[in-house]
């Protein structure tokens, strides 16, 4: 399931408009990484929260920001494997 996150993410970054060239696990999505300000933030995560019926709080915000591509689809993972049994 981490691979098939891990591209929808990356996808989306791209279909939001960030350089995706050179991310890997260890890229932070905040500043000095892939540099999503809030609302780009926000778009990502009910972006996520769409496709995998998933959620996250208003207050994770900051936390999602200090978060690395990886640790980021291992928190949607867990979250999926939580909520669903499966792939949506």
């Amino acid at each position: 399931m981490r691979p098939e996150i891990r591209a929808f993410v990356v996808e989306q970054l791209e279909d939001m408009n960030y350089d995706v060239e050179g991310i890997d696990d260890g890229t932070t999505l905040g500043p000095s990484g892939v540099d999503l300000e809030s609302l780009a933030l926000a778009d990502l995560a009910v972006r996520v929260e769409d496709r995998y019926g998933v959620k996250f709080a208003d207050d994770e915000s900051e936390m999602l920001a200090l978060m690395t591509v990886g640790e980021f689809t291992a928190l949607v993972a867990g979250r999926v494997a939580g909520t669903t049994s499966g792939n949506p």
